[in-house]
């Protein structure tokens, strides 16, 4: 009688399965199976030259990796446009001196996410995102550390926005 319980218990646990996708993407890969993301100019007051070569590779990545989709130079199922709008330095904290103790950099970006397989999740929206630094420091020195941190913490934002659907 024991045998017969394993038996009917492994054969019930072998057949039921249970799918998880860890990547965070929800997309219906039968009907979407392109994307075509532009490149993002630089539309901001002050420009920082590698900040926008290095925004779209990392954004173009982020969907390579995480999703089955096919990149398409356009005309995707998944379409994503837009523009780096802000790179701005502004002080923070105020010491004893009156002079600016912190730093922050913030850079924004503007995208116009269209599906064409379903118009409801289209979106335009902008994301903005900073890093504090210390005032004694130099903007060359930290720079480019502090921009490969926004720029990666705004990808994921985007990512997120426009196919994880949470």
């Amino acid at each position: 009688m024991k045998k017969i319980i394993a038996f009917s218990l492994i054969c019930l646990l072998s057949a039921c399965s249970i799918n998880y996708r860890f990547n965070g993407a929800s997309i219906d890969y039968t009907t979407t199976k392109t994307m075509s993301i532009a490149n993002f100019p630089i539309k901001a007051a002050l420009v920082y030259p590698p900040l926008g070569p290095a925004f779209n590779e990392a954004l173009q990545d982020i969907f390579t990796r995480q999703t089955r989709l096919n990149m398409v130079s356009s005309n995707g199922d998944l379409q994503l446009e837009g523009e780096i709008t802000n790179y701005a330095l502004s002080p923070q904290a105020v010491g004893e001196d009156a002079y600016a103790t912190k730093t922050r950099l913030t850079i924004s970006v503007s995208i116009r996410f269209t599906n064409t397989k379903d118009p409801s999740q289209d979106k335009s929206q902008t994301f903005s995102d900073y890093r504090d630094f210390d005032s004694t420091q130099m903007l060359n020195d930290v720079q480019d550390e502090l921009v490969a941190e926004i720029v990666e913490s705004l990808v994921d934002q985007i990512f997120n926005a426009t196919v994880a659907n949470w």
